[in-house]
Parts: C-alpha cells; structure tokens; sequence
C-alpha cells in the first residue's frame, strides 16, 4: 500500500529548520490564513503556541508538527505543499526573521490516485 505526505520540505527549509532549533529548541509550524499573514506559513517554539480547536495537523517536518486552520485546509486539501525557504523578512513573529529569510509554502495538486494514498485529514 503506497502512502504520501501532505506536507513536505526542501533541503533548505530543513536546514533552516535545525538552525532555529539549536537556537530555540522544539518548535512547531503553524499556517493560519489570517489577515496580516496571509498564508505564510510560522515557526513558533512548540510551548509557546498554543492550536485552536479548528487547526489541523498536516504532518510533521522533520519531527516539527505542521499545522493549519481548517478554513484555510479547505483550500489547500488537493494539494500536496512543501516548505521552502525564500530571502527576505516575513511580516510575523516566526522564529526564521532574524535570519534573513522567511518560510513559504508550494505547491501542487495531488493526482487522483494519489487522493487514495493520503496520510492523515
């Protein structure tokens, strides 16, 4: 049986990623769709963010949750997204600002049978 991830990430979001952690510790994802950033995806220390009762865990990055408002998971649900990294500061409080860059998510449709093959919601 094939599974596939709803949330994926490149080499550079990765590293990224272990940047902020050995600086910050455990940390968590979490991509809103709200209005003052849009959905651009955050990086906040896993104990100080607390998920509403409508987020929904995508999947985890590199043992990082990834999680999202379910509105903005109706939108993004036929797609499978990938945590990139772009230059720049973000318009947030996400952990990468200091820096220079900022998370982005991409992304693409799933295919029909991969539909079938989802993991998670």
């Amino acid at each position: 049986m094939h599974s596939i991830p709803r949330i994926t990430a490149t080499f550079e979001a990765l590293d990224l990623l272990e940047m902020i952690r050995t600086a910050h510790g455990p940390v968590v994802f979490h991509q809103s769709g709200g209005c003052c950033d849009g959905s651009q995806p955050m990086c906040f220390p896993v104990h100080e963010f607390r998920m509403g009762t409508q987020d929904v865990k995508l999947g985890e990055i590199d043992g990082a949750g990834f999680w999202m408002h379910a509105e903005q998971f109706e939108y993004w649900k036929h797609c499978q997204l990938t945590l990139d990294v772009v230059p720049g500061r973000g318009s947030s409080f996400s952990l990468e600002i200091p820096y220079g860059k900022r998370f982005h998510i991409r992304s693409r449709l799933f295919t029909e049978e991969e539909l079938g093959w989802l993991d998670g919601p």
